[in-house]
């Protein structure tokens, strides 16, 4: 997938999901059609940690659920990084687990900013996001 669009509504849903977390990394799914996000599923992070995400199994479960009942596809993840980095970590490389966009929120200059990548065979390349 070279690029996710999604409107400015829904990136404005994510960083208020994840500002009102932090200073614990937040989470959750992305569903739509044609790299189109329709829906920005929040998820708990099970692990409460500052430096890594778990998605709650259940809250998943169900999510995966309301995406095929509505017959989308899981476009995206999204989580954040409240300290940085801006990037993918090691433990996103080693934890992907599925054909998706990853998207990462992170502060700078006090500022959340988001970033897609696709990652991919132990790497990752950068996602344009479309903001409409």
């Amino acid at each position: 997938m070279k690029s996710l669009t999604l409107s400015n509504e829904q990136l404005q849903r994510m960083i208020a999901h994840v500002d009102s977390l932090a200073p614990l990394e937040a989470c959750g799914l992305l569903a739509g059609r044609n790299s189109k996000v329709e829906s920005v599923l929040e998820v708990t992070n099970q692990s409460q940690s500052p430096v890594r995400y778990v998605m709650d199994p259940i809250e998943q479960l169900h999510a995966f659920e309301w995406i095929d009942d509505n017959e989308l596809e899981l476009l995206g993840i999204f989580h954040s990084h409240p300290a940085g980095p801006e990037t993918v970590s090691p433990t996103d490389i080693a934890e992907a687990a599925y054909d998706v966009v990853y998207v990462i929120l992170a502060r700078a200059n006090g500022m959340w900013r988001a970033r897609g990548f696709w990652i991919e065979d132990g790497g990752y390349s950068e996602v344009t996001l479309q903001i409409l």
